[in-house]
């Protein structure tokens, strides 16, 4: 099948590298010269595990082609994604300006019958906007049917997840489009769920939100158990034994970032309030998610009462291990409070260093490995769970820091054995 992706973000490209592995010939429209180059040469402008590899080899067997022209990348394809970015407004609510935008010049270069597939996360109702803007400016004698098929990717896992996912979700009011859509992800192997646009759409919001709101509630569970006495890790190990429940996503940390929970969660709580509907849980999901930055960044002041003149190495930077994206991520938010708070900061992430250059503000020290980020300092926080940092040689840490503090915000470390060490240990909601 011919297929066309607009846009080369994240869930973009990773896609179309996959339907093109798959067999497919596969087109992808991006608005940036340089980048549309770029992708041709075999850079993917991303770091994701695998993509390098896939992209080049698809691009050397043709079935993966990249143009900046709608009308080339339309017209010999049966299904176009439309997969932008859909970033929060200051107000919490989506901001469709790159959806309606791809519409309009979807529109204006059908030719014969497509399927206009939303990718991107949107509110319910999304659909019935893109249809209106695609029939404005389509030719006459040209059709479509509008269909919703939203990812569930994790970045770092982007390839598998794609190709293995737990669910294929299509939501289409046609079924020339579904049978179509069903056809094209025949090999794709997750359940097939079909239903309307409008259930689509919601799903995906419903589903990043119920994991928000396990990672919350863990935070909160962290909150608690400092308090009491109790050992988190212990805690959610033993509720998570139960089968209704289960232990993914219900870790303690310093909250949860990236390009699609934090907008995910304020964009459905801003699709409740239009329809008059006060979603406090997910109200209180967010302000828990914030709290579990503020209440690492005070840990770390109330041990030296002040920060103010002391260097604190902070380790992991990207919002999550395998990958460079640092939209949204707890770092930012932790390195500046501690700037703010006078102390002198030292960095390192093994992938997002240049990505962070661009996030973080002038005057921290970039760390070429992590003990070169130690070394001197009075404190090291972990902010992002690297597996080198799980097998980092602490003794080797050790030798090189002022002081032996060491904030673990991601629980990656035993108690005892740090303390075996002679490093005074703070976890998460753990003694």
């Amino acid at each position: 099948m011919t297929i066309s992706f607009i846009g080369h973000g994240y869930v973009g490209l990773v896609t179309a590298a996959v339907f093109a592995d798959l067999g497919n010939t596969v087109w992808v429209v991006g608005r940036t010269k340089e980048k549309i180059e770029r992708l041709k040469k075999g850079d993917p402008l991303i770091y994701e595990p695998g993509l390098d590899e896939l992209l080049k080899r698809n691009l050397a067997a043709g079935r993966l082609k990249f143009t900046l022209d709608y009308k080339e990348g339309i017209a010999a394809s049966q299904v176009v994604f439309i997969a932008v970015g859909t970033p929060s407004k200051t107000s919490g609510e989506a901001d469709l300006s790159q959806v309606f935008a791809a519409a309009e010049e979807i529109g204006k270069s059908l030719v014969g019958y497509k399927v206009v597939v939303t990718k991107s996360t949107v509110p319910p109702g999304t659909g019935r906007k893109v249809s209106e803007i695609v029939n404005r400016h389509k030719p006459e004698g040209s059709s479509f049917a509008i269909a919703s098929c939203p990812e569930f990717l994790r970045e770092g896992t982007g390839l598998s997840d794609t190709l293995h996912p737990d669910r294929v979700v299509i939501g289409t009011n046609s079924d020339r489009a579904r049978d179509i859509l069903v056809e094209l992800h025949k090999s794709i192997d997750g359940k097939q769920v079909l239903c309307n646009v409008e259930t689509a759409e919601l799903i995906k919001y419903a589903s990043n939100s119920m994991l928000a709101t396990k990672i919350s509630f863990a935070n909160a569970i962290g909150f608690l158990a400092e308090k009491v006495g109790a050992d988190v890790e212990r805690v959610l190990e033993g509720v998570g034994l139960d089968k209704r429940i289960g232990r993914s996503f219900l870790y303690p940390g310093v909250g949860y970032g990236g390009s699609c929970f934090p907008k995910d969660v304020k964009a459905l709580i801003a699709i409740a309030g239009e329809f008059g509907y006060d979603f406090k849980l997910l109200k209180s999901v967010h302000e828990v998610n914030m709290e579990a930055r503020n209440n690492f960044v005070d840990k770390i002041t109330r041990h030296f009462k002040s920060v103010k003149g002391k260097t604190i190495a902070v380790l992991g930077l990207a919002f999550k291990p395998d990958t460079d994206d640092m939209r949204e991520a707890p770092s930012i938010d932790i390195v500046n409070s501690l700037l703010d708070k006078g102390a002198s900061i030292r960095v390192f992430d093994p992938i997002a260093m240049e990505k962070a250059k661009a996030k973080l503000p002038h005057g921290i020290v970039f760390a070429k490995d992590p003990y070169d980020a130690a070394n001197g300092a009075d404190a090291v926080a972990i902010v992002t769970e690297w597996n080198e940092f799980r097998q980092i040689d602490l003794v080797r840490l050790a030798k090189g820091m002022k002081h032996l503090v060491l904030f673990d915000g991601r629980n990656i470390y035993e108690p005892t054995r740090l303390r075996e060490l002679g490093f005074m240990y703070y976890g998460v909601g753990r003694m």
